[in-house]
């Protein structure tokens, strides 16, 4: 009886990897779930009346393969969304290209015609703050006196000659009446506290002159005078 069996099942299990081999794709070597479930039906067929094997074994074994074939189309799916989710970023942020962004930075760039907005986060009222700006290479532009300023977040605008602070243009004496050249320039706040000079963290404005896409699908934009910055660092797109 044993032997019959065994000739019944090669029998079986030939002509269904013939029917694989010619309905299916000669290149693909996987195994889908519909032929799992001919393979499944035909040891149903040809198992031995005398020792039936148990239906929670072939159950177990659909679920089994179910599951894995759910995860890998799941893995796939994410797969494809993450790289069409990266594009689309990567194409938005192209966009910004020429155009200005404030991110937290020392120094940037002043180009013709163009002013430079700076942001700085006083944590609580502070007396004597204190504006400096030089040049690339140290020299002391301009300074100017703020006074006392509550805290909140102060922003500046300056185009090389003139100053303006929370909207209202400074009165200052500039040692640059027609204007600095275009250039970097380092923009340093200070303030006094319990008695000590402090500086005070400053977010500049700069122009995106390019956009690179990282391995990991990181956007990273490059800055006119401040160089590499993370997308996620940004803290304001500027009209």
């Amino acid at each position: 009886m044993s032997s019959v069996n065994s000739i019944a099942d090669t029998s079986a299990l030939s002509d269904l990897s013939i029917t694989r081999k010619t309905e299916g794709d000669p290149q693909s070597n996987e195994l889908g779930q519909s032929a799992f479930l001919q393979l499944m039906i035909t040891q149903l067929e040809n198992q031995d009346p005398l020792s039936p094997q148990e239906n929670t074994e072939f159950i177990a074994q659909l679920a089994q393969f179910s599951s894995v074939e759910s995860l890998d189309k799941l893995n796939n799916n994410f797969s494809s969304f993450t790289n069409n989710f990266v594009a689309n970023q990567a194409l938005q942020a192209s966009t910004l290209v020429g155009r200005s962004v404030t991110v937290p930075a020392e120094q940037t760039q002043l180009g013709a015609g163009d002013l430079v907005t700076a942001s700085i986060e006083v944590p609580h009222t502070a007396n004597d703050v204190k504006v400096s700006i030089y040049t690339e290479a140290g020299q002391l532009v301009d300074q100017a006196s703020l006074g006392i300023q509550p805290a909140g977040e102060l922003v500046m605008r300056w185009n090389g000659q003139q100053l303006e602070v929370n909207g209202e243009l400074l009165d200052w004496a500039s040692s640059h009446q027609d204007g600095v050249a275009p250039g970097i320039y380092r923009f340093e706040v200070t303030t006094n506290i319990d008695g000590e000079v402090s500086q005070l963290d400053t977010a500049l404005s700069a122009n995106v002159n390019s956009v690179t896409v990282g391995a990991n699908g990181g956007l990273t934009l490059n800055l006119a005078g401040i160089g590499a910055v993370s997308l996620t660092d940004v803290k304001q797109f500027n009209e």
